[in-house]
C-alpha cells in the first residue's frame, strides 16, 4: 500500500482545456496537487470562475488542492506582423524598432514592447525569439532601432517572447499587471503567489509586501528564470531566502544561459533550496510531447525521473494540461513516473544533517522525527496531528520513502502543505471534539485504508491549546 503513496508533488497549469466538461474532476483525482493560474493568459472572470469550480470539487472529492497565481512579469515581446506569421532565412537583415505599430511588421522589421531595449544592447550581442527557435546578432544600434542578422531563422508569428544570450535587461520584475493581478490573487485567496523574472531578493520582498497589503497571506515562489538570478551563490542564497519556494523556469533561464548550462545548474538549485529549508518546483516541457499524443517519449520519461532523483518537491505540467489534448492521460503518466523514480534507494534515506547542530525547536523536532522514521525498523509512516505548518515543512526537507500524514482542522495549513515533499495533508474538520486525537487520527487513516492492524507508526501533536511551533508528544505506536 505505502509503496503506491507519491510523494513528489504535481501541478497542473490551467485553460481551456481543463475548462472543458470534468477534465478538471478528472485531473485532481488522477493526482494533481496544486493548480496553476496563469495570469499571463485569460481576464479576471476566466480565474474566479475556475476558482469557484476548484474549491467546490474540493469539497465534493474530500481532498485539498492548493492554488499558485503566477504573476506575467516582464516579458519582452516582438509586436505582430501584418501576415500573421513571417519567415526568416540565415543571413537575413531584420529590424526592431519601438516605431513600428501593432500589426505593421513583416520579413524586414518588427515592433518590440520594451522601449529601453535600445539602450541594454551592443553590437555583436545575441538576442533570442520565440524561447531561442529564432536567433539575432546584434550588429547596429541607431536611436529607436536596433539592425540585427539572422543567424538562426525559422517562422516567427506575433507577440513572441524575446531574450539577450547572457542576461542584462533591466526590466522590472513587477509591472502595473501583476500589481492588479495581485489585488485579484488576494480576492480570489491563492495560496503561492509566483513572481517573474525576479533579479534579486528586492523584487520578492516587494511582492511580499504588495500581496500583505491587498490582505493576502499568500506564500512567494520565486521563479529562477534570469541569468542574473544564479550570477552567484549569494545572489541564489538571497533569493531563496527571500522566498518561500523557487520555480526553476528552464524556458526563459535556458535561453538565458544555454540549454547545456541547465543540467547542473538545476541539481544545484534544488540541493541548495532544501538545505534553506525552502520548497523546490521543477518546471518547463516536461511532458511536452503529450500535448498532442497520448504517451510521453522516453525522454521525458527519464526527464521527469531525474527531476525527482535530484529532489525536488514538485514536478509542473504547463500547456500539457492547459491546452493539450491528454490533460487526464498526461497527469496520470507523470505520477507513475514520479512512483517509479521514488522506488530508487538513494530516495529513501540520507544523511542530511546528521552532523548539524540546530539553534531552533522545531527543526530539531523534525530531525528527530525523521531520524527515527528512517532508521527504527518496521515504521510505515509518520503521523502528524495539529502540528503547526512550519513542521510539516521541515520534516519534509529530510529524504525519506515513509509518507508523512499531516491532519489538520486548517484547510489553510494543509493547503500549503500539499506542495511539500512526502506530506499527504488530510482534513479532519471535529477533530478537537474528540478527547482523544490520536485515536480518532488513526481510525481515520485507517478507514481510508493508508494505515492497518499492526503498523508501526511515529505520531507527533500538539494539544488544542498550543498554537505556537512545538510538539506536545511523540510516541511510537502499534496500531491496534
Amino acid at each position: 500500500m505505502m509503496n503506491s503513496i507519491r510523494r513528489t508533488k504535481i501541478i497542473s497549469t490551467l485553460g481551456p482545456s481543463t475548462d472543458k466538461k470534468n477534465i478538471l474532476r478528472k485531473i485532481i483525482k488522477s493526482g494533481v496537487n496544486v493548480l496553476r493560474l496563469n495570469f499571463s493568459h485569460g481576464i479576471a472572470e476566466d480565474h474566479i470562475n475556475r476558482v469557484n469550480k476548484i474549491r467546490s470539487l474540493e469539497k465534493e472529492l474530500n481532498c485539498c488542492v492548493a492554488l499558485i497565481g503566477d504573476l506575467q512579469g516582464p516579458k519582452i515581446r516582438i509586436s505582430s506582423f501584418k501576415e500573421k506569421k513571417i519567415f526568416l532565412k540565415h543571413g537575413d537583415n531584420f529590424l526592431l524598432d519601438l516605431n513600428i505599430p501593432k500589426n505593421k511588421g513583416d520579413k524586414n522589421a518588427v515592433g518590440i514592447d520594451y522601449t529601453n531595449l535600445p539602450n541594454e544592447v551592443s553590437c555583436n550581442d545575441i538576442l533570442l525569439l520565440d524561447d531561442g527557435k529564432i536567433k539575432l546578432k546584434v550588429i547596429k544600434i541607431n536611436n529607436t532601432k536596433i539592425f540585427t542578422k539572422v543567424i538562426i531563422g525559422g517562422y516567427l508569428s506575433d507577440n513572441k517572447g524575446l531574450n539577450k544570450l547572457g542576461g542584462g535587461l533591466s526590466a522590472s520584475a513587477l509591472t502595473k499587471k501583476d500589481e492588479e493581478d495581485i489585488k485579484l490573487a488576494a480576492r480570489i485567496n491563492i495560496d503561492y503567489l509566483a513572481v517573474s523574472f525576479p533579479r534579486s531578493s528586492q523584487d520578492l520582498q516587494k511582492a511580499r509586501l504588495l500581496i500583505r497589503q491587498a490582505g493576502s497571506k499568500a506564500k512567494i515562489i520565486a521563479k529562477i528564470e534570469r541569468a542574473e538570478a544564479i550570477s552567484s551563490d549569494k545572489i541564489i542564497k538571497d533569493i531563496i531566502i527571500a522566498s518561500d519556494a523557487i520555480m526553476i523556469a528552464r524556458g526563459d533561464l535556458g535561453v538565458e544561459i544555454g540549454d547545456y548550462q541547465l543540467i547542473g545548474v538545476q541539481k544545484k538549485l534544488i540541493k541548495i533550496t532544501r538545505k534553506l529549508n525552502r520548497v523546490s518546483i521543477t518546471a518547463t516541457q516536461m511532458m511536452e510531447s503529450m500535448i498532442t499524443n497520448p504517451f510521453p517519449t522516453r525522454a521525458e520519461v527519464m526527464d521527469v525521473a531525474n527531476s525527482v532523483l535530484d529532489g525536488t518537491d514538485a514536478v509542473m505540467l504547463s500547456a500539457e494540461t492547459a491546452s493539450g489534448n491528454f490533460p487526464e492521460i498526461t497527469v496520470q503518466n507523470m505520477s507513475k513516473i514520479c512512483i517509479g523514480a521514488e522506488k530508487v534507494p538513494c530516495m529513501h534515506i540520507s544523511k542530511h544533517r546528521l552532523h548539524k547542530q540546530f539553534d531552533n525547536i522545531p527543526e530539531t523536532i523534525s530531525m528527530s522525527v525523521m531520524y527515527s522514521a528512517n532508521h527504527l525498523k518496521n515504521i510505515v509512516a509518520v503521523v502528524m496531528i495539529l502540528t503547526s505548518n512550519k513542521i510539516a515543512l521541515l520534516t519534509s526537507r529530510i529524504t525519506s520513502g515513509i509518507p508523512i500524514f499531516y491532519i489538520s482542522n486548517s484547510i489553510r495549513k494543509l493547503r500549503l502543505s500539499t506542495l511539500y515533499r512526502g506530506v499527504i495533508p488530510i482534513y479532519l474538520e471535529n477533530i478537537l471534539k474528540n478527547k482523544n486525537t490520536t485515536n480518532t487520527a488513526i481510525k481515520l487513516l485507517k478507514d481510508k485504508k493508508l494505515l492497518r492492524k499492526n503498523n508501526t507508526i511515529i505520531v507527533i501533536k500538539n494539544n488544542k491549546k498550543n498554537h505556537c511551533q512545538s510538539v506536545n508528544s511523540y510516541k511510537i505506536i502499534n496500531v491496534s
